[in-house]
């Protein structure tokens, strides 16, 4: 999937134009972590960042972690390198 900004609202984003690919992944991963949609790892990966930077990224924004037993399991999973 790809989605197309048009080049005035990049050009109106008062952002390095390097950092705005970045910084639109991140933006739209903690939304959909915040509405429940993404998991804490999917979200990071959508963000292209650690798990441990996605969380600080949460904290910086005040955003609340979500921890669903999905997330458990996917955190045991990880942690047996599964």
């Amino acid at each position: 999937m790809e989605i197309v900004i048009p080049e005035d609202i990049i050009t109106a984003m008062k952002l390095p134009r390097k950092e705005v690919e970045r910084e639109l992944k991140i933006d739209l991963a903690v939304i959909l972590y915040q509405r429940g949609i993404l998991s804490l790892g999917k979200a990071a990966k959508l963000a292209g960042v650690t798990k441990r930077e996605f969380l600080e990224e949460l904290a910086k924004r005040k955003v609340p972690r979500h921890y669903t037993e999905r997330e458990l399991e996917e955190d045991v999973a990880f942690a047996r390198g599964e």
